[in-house]
């Protein structure tokens, strides 16, 4: 599907893109032939290009409120979701060892990968196939970013809300997994101050962790 969305790219930068850290260091390569380089330099090729499009798209919106959504959109969670749309998960390269401890589900390694193949095809030339994937698979959630805000960001709510009680944080405590162990469901508990303020589930820990904080931020009256 990669060529599909951006045509032919350097094969040698895309093999890079999808080696994770662990299969170099098991195989004893240079660090150089895993994606992270190329991570580094495709997180800024994806804030470059979500910036203009966010600029362009909401005219009127102040620099503060396009950070925010900017901020979202960038994220691992909405990352790994494109990313596994477009079956990015199941070609990344990974150690045994990663691999049976659910590294081709986790939402980092699918997102770092996600951003290491921008770049790999920034440096292939492909800067409208970019631009035209963010707009397709990206900004199309900065809508219900922009309404549902809260949503989003309740473990940065609930954390502010914490600190500035008593200057603790909320725990999370995953208190189940259930389903196939090639589809988990994560149950997880949102704990303060030694009680429960609300629990659950979600198909990633962070996933879990963000739905336990929007119903504790609830509980709290927060939002």
């Amino acid at each position: 599907m990669l060529k599909e969305i951006f045509g032919e790219g350097n094969e040698e930068l895309i093999k890079i893109a999808l080696t994770h850290p662990s299969y170099t260091k098991d195989n004893n390569l240079p660090d150089t032939d895993n994606y992270e380089r190329l991570e580094f330099f495709g997180d800024s090729v994806l804030k470059l290009f979500t910036s203009k499009i966010l600029y362009e798209t909401y005219p009127k919106s102040p620099e503060g409120e396009l950070s925010k959504i900017r901020s979202i959109l960038v994220s691992d969670a909405i990352l790994a979701k494109v990313a596994v749309k477009i079956g990015l998960d199941k070609l990344i390269i990974l150690s045994r060892a990663e691999e049976k401890q659910g590294g081709r589900k986790r939402e980092s390694n699918i997102a770092c990968s996600l951003e290491a193949i921008l770049g790999a095809y920034y440096f292939s030339g492909k800067h409208e196939e970019i631009e035209k994937f963010i707009k397709n698979y990206i900004i199309i959630y900065a809508e219900d970013i922009d309404k549902h805000f809260e949503k989003y960001n309740a473990k940065d709510i609930l954390q502010q809300y914490t600190q500035g009680k008593n200057k603790t944080r909320p725990e999370y405590i995953i208190a189940g997994i259930t389903g196939p162990a090639h589809k988990p469901v994560f149950e997880v508990e949102v704990v303060w101050e030694g009680e429960v303020l609300a629990s659950a589930k979600g198909t990633s820990k962070k996933e879990a962790e963000q739905n336990g904080a929007l119903e504790a931020c609830k509980k709290l009256g927060i939002i």
